[in-house]
């Protein structure tokens, strides 16, 4: 139980270290979210779903928006709040109409695999070769399915921009593929990976049962009560 628990306490540095000096550091954090808008302008284009084309890095403040190139802000560290968005790219057309959708840091995927990284990396008394078998297979996945995703959410965003989920509902085609569809997919697909990477890292998988046994017993306890 506590090497399990030690294995916890890495896996949640390895995953917060990263992804902190991502988004702290504008740089890397304009990259990302550029990567991430190009791969889905590429894929969109590619299945011939529309012809459209990355804007110009922006920054929400504050104060508002302002373009990257005319940010005075360090590159190298962030130095001040940004609003919402934080770095974004806007998403347009070809002819320069602008869609209703853009990219920030968290399209990336950014986070699951992040989550990955700290799970493998922290675990002890595995070589790095199968660590490096591990992430090769987990991250790569990971892009790959977020660029479909975020190519699917533009495409059903603008095809059926006036649909909505019942008469009257709030939730239009962005919200329900951005927040309903597409994460309940990510969920399945993460849940998918997991269980392939069990097979080559069955401590992941011991480490993971591990941490879950209280909770599990709860349930246990529950249905025994129950029944």
């Amino acid at each position: 139980q506590n090497e399990s628990l030690i294995w916890l306490r890495g896996a949640v540095a390895w995953s917060v270290i990263p992804y902190y000096a991502v988004y702290s550091v504008p740089i890397l954090n304009m990259q990302f979210v550029e990567m991430t808008a190009n791969s889905t302008e590429w894929l969109l284009e590619f299945c011939g779903l529309g012809s459209f084309e990355v804007g110009e890095i922006m920054v929400d403040l504050p104060g508002g928006v302002v373009a990257a190139s005319q940010w005075e802000g360090s590159r190298y560290f962030l130095t001040e709040p940004l609003g919402d968005k934080g770095f974004f790219a806007p998403f347009n057309y070809s002819d320069g109409t602008p869609v209703s959708v853009s990219f920030i840091l968290a399209c990336s995927a950014l986070q699951s695999m992040i989550i990955f990284v700290g799970a493998i990396v922290a675990l002890r008394g595995v070589s790095w070769k199968r660590k490096s078998r591990g992430l090769l297979i987990a991250l790569p996945t990971i892009h790959v399915l977020n660029v479909f995703r975020n190519a699917g959410i533009v495409w059903l965003s603008d095809t059926y921009s006036s649909w909505s989920l019942f008469p009257g509902s709030d939730i239009d085609m962005f919200d329900f593929t951005h927040s309903y569809a597409a994460k309940a997919a990510s969920l399945f697909a993460m849940f998918l990976l997991a269980t392939a990477l069990f097979d080559l890292l069955p401590e992941l998988h011991r480490h993971i049962l591990r941490i879950s046994k209280p909770v599990t017993n709860v349930f246990i306890r529950n249905s025994t009560k129950s029944s």
